[in-house]
């Protein structure tokens, strides 16, 4: 009961990220229990990641507001659990992201500042095209602002704990690739800037079929480079942070 009366202010804001929770004496005055009752309260909180119990003369227990990293690392443990091959999460989101694509390109009133964001990371990832590993990290952002800017709230956080299990594997795929000579060459990079820009184009369009095609189109494409290391690859969080602030 402790733990849900913490844990609603805690999502409603009436206990902020980064706030220090009152200390055991003070909850006790507000919930007349024992002090192991309070603190099992707070560690069932910490175990959600609304809190983080910091020891020493600085010690208390802060508060973290719930973060969409945190579902994705969930989601990814479950995945990995269930031995899911890597190939499942490639086509989830070659289903989801086209979907959120022409979502973003139907808003009635485009969100400039979507446009505004894929177009600046355009010209980060053609500044970072001799550079194998930079240059898979912004594209990944390109994709993740892709969906969080669908309007949709619960597709953004659905399709974007698949994005960032799915940028966990190509991030790891890009560093060795990179480390042997292997990663693609500066024509595939090319080709796939030419790609981004179009995508940009079509959602500030507002064209939400072509939007669609393009972004299923290019994940068809990109995928087959990390999919080509094997088809028992699969799902883990491995160097995905679990952290929840």
């Amino acid at each position: 009961m402790i733990a849900d009366s913490l844990r609603r202010r805690i999502l409603a804001g009436e206990l902020n990220d980064g706030d220090v929770l009152p200390k055991v004496d003070d909850l006790l005055l507000e919930f007349p229990v024992s002090k192991p009752s309070i603190r099992e309260a707070m560690r069932i909180l910490e175990t959600e990641g609304l809190l983080s119990v910091r020891r020493g003369n600085v010690g208390g227990a802060v508060i973290h507001t719930p973060k969409a990293k945190v579902a994705a690392y969930m989601l990814g443990m479950v995945l990995q659990a269930q031995d899911t091959a890597l190939a499942d999460l490639a086509a989830a989101l070659a289903d989801f992201e086209p979907a959120c694509a022409a979502k973003a390109a139907e808003l009635s009133l485009r969100d400039k500042s979507l446009v505004v964001t894929l177009t600046r990371l355009n010209q980060e990832l053609e500044e970072s095209i001799g550079d194998g590993p930079e240059f898979t990290r912004l594209a990944r952002r390109f994709h993740d602002a892709i969906v969080q800017g669908c309007g949709n709230a619960t597709m953004a956080l659905v399709a974007g704990s698949l994005e960032t299990l799915w940028s966990n594997h190509e991030s790891n795929w890009a560093e060795t690739t990179n480390a042997h000579g292997e990663y693609p060459a500066l024509p595939a990079r090319k080709s796939v800037l030419r790609t981004h820009v179009k995508i940009t184009e079509a959602i500030e369009e507002g064209d939400a079929a072509r939007a669609r095609h393009l972004v299923a189109q290019h994940l068809h494409e990109s995928q087959r480079y990390v999919l080509s290391q094997g088809k028992e690859q699969l799902i883990t969080v491995e160097g995905l942070s679990k952290a929840p602030w």
